[in-house]
């Protein structure tokens, strides 16, 4: 199975957003999605194909807490080490204040932040459309993604109720991988998986796939579809008006 193939159509399937069928793995399909990393409210709306209202959670994070991976740890201690200070965060007395809303979801924000590639998100969410953007082009959008994503679902982890994550095992092929997970929400299990890429020693997540629902394919079709029906520009000028509104709500 050659690497060595374009951006848009590599075929190895659980690096590019591939998506399982039974025993196997099936060619991707664009499909409105919900996902989070841990929470069963989010998840609740991906069952009601809630998309663009409901789809991130935990992809928003981080202050130093002097707990981050080190570079020598694996996929699965990279995953565990932000689920569980994301947790930490949440069920921490002190911050459940609702004075404090805002600076624990900054708190929240760093974590992810430190080992989620918007970079790469932004790169797969777009596809094709990214090649022609020039640099300037490319800055902005995934500052606007990034945004989007963060102000969108900072508060969707609020909701928090106790639910596990279970650890599954990993896959690894160069230096590429991906983390089986489960989320324990009373009797349902939800399968999550983070797909993650080594840079310079280091493991970055650029995807989540919750019960074989991958969340740049969501967004790759959300943003087609606005391409497609007006343009690139119209898609970047609604990210922003979106930032513009939810920057006002926070300081409200």
């Amino acid at each position: 199975m050659s690497l060595a193939v374009p951006e848009e159509t590599r075929s190895l399937p659980w690096r590019y957003g591939h998506q399982r069928s039974g025993s196997g793995w099936a060619h991707p399909h664009f499909r409105p999605a919900g996902l989070t990393a841990i929470l069963d409210r989010l998840w609740e709306a991906v069952r009601t194909a809630v998309v663009f209202d409901t789809f991130l959670a935990v992809l928003v994070c981080s202050v130093a807490f002097g707990a981050l991976p080190q570079d020598s740890e694996s996929p699965t201690e990279v995953v565990r080490a932000t689920v569980t200070e994301v947790l930490r965060i949440l069920k921490d007395p002190a911050l459940k204040d609702p004075a404090k809303l805002m600076p624990r979801r900054r708190m929240l924000e760093v974590v992810i932040a430190t080992r989620f590639d918007y970079a790469e998100m932004s790169k797969r969410a777009l596809a094709a459309y990214w090649t022609p953007l020039t640099n300037e082009q490319r800055a902005e959008f995934v500052n606007l993604f990034k945004a989007f994503l963060s102000d969108r679902y900072a508060g969707k982890i609020e909701g928090y109720s106790g639910e596990q994550v279970v650890y599954l095992g990993e896959r690894l092929e160069g230096q590429f991988a991906e983390v089986r997970t489960k989320l324990l929400s009373g009797k349902v299990e939800i399968p999550m998986d983070y797909r993650l890429m080594n840079q310079a020693g280091r493991w970055y997540a650029y995807d989540i796939i919750a019960d074989g629902v991958s969340l740049v394919k969501n967004y790759r079709s959300q943003f087609e579809k606005i391409i497609r029906s007006d343009s690139y520009e119209e898609l970047v000028q609604r990210l922003r008006d979106r930032t513009v509104v939810e920057e006002k709500k926070a300081k409200q």
